[in-house]
């Protein structure tokens, strides 16, 4: 494992927002759903290609609050382009356990 410094974790922008709408993706080479998720009015509305459709349906997503990274570049996903990565755990089988607070928190919030 690669050691980082404080500095460089710092470029990393980790923030808090909520799943405002989440599509299916038929496109993906791999089952994902397509994932809007409002960052708050400083970082807005921002857009991802998930593969979290083994533990998680559509409709228990929105409305949760997930961690992302919100400033990587944009990623070409097929037709789609990724705005943001939606952090997450990979279990043994290869699902993902969303990453998110245990309490709820303001949109656009950074991880500290």
């Amino acid at each position: 494992m690669k050691e980082i410094s404080w500095e460089e974790f710092a470029q990393v922008e980790l923030r808090v927002g909520t799943v405002i709408d989440v599509e299916e993706f038929p496109e993906a080479r791999k089952p994902a759903y397509k994932v809007k998720v409002d960052f708050g009015a400083d970082i807005g509305v921002k857009k991802s290609s998930a593969q979290i459709s083994d533990l998680y349906s559509k409709d228990e997503l929105v409305g949760r609050q997930v961690v992302g990274v919100v400033n990587f570049p944009k990623k070409q996903i097929g037709p789609f382009f990724s705005e943001f990565l939606l952090t997450g755990f990979t279990q043994a089988d290869g699902s993902v356990v969303l990453a998110q607070p245990e309490r709820s928190v303001t949109d656009g919030g950074k991880l500290a």
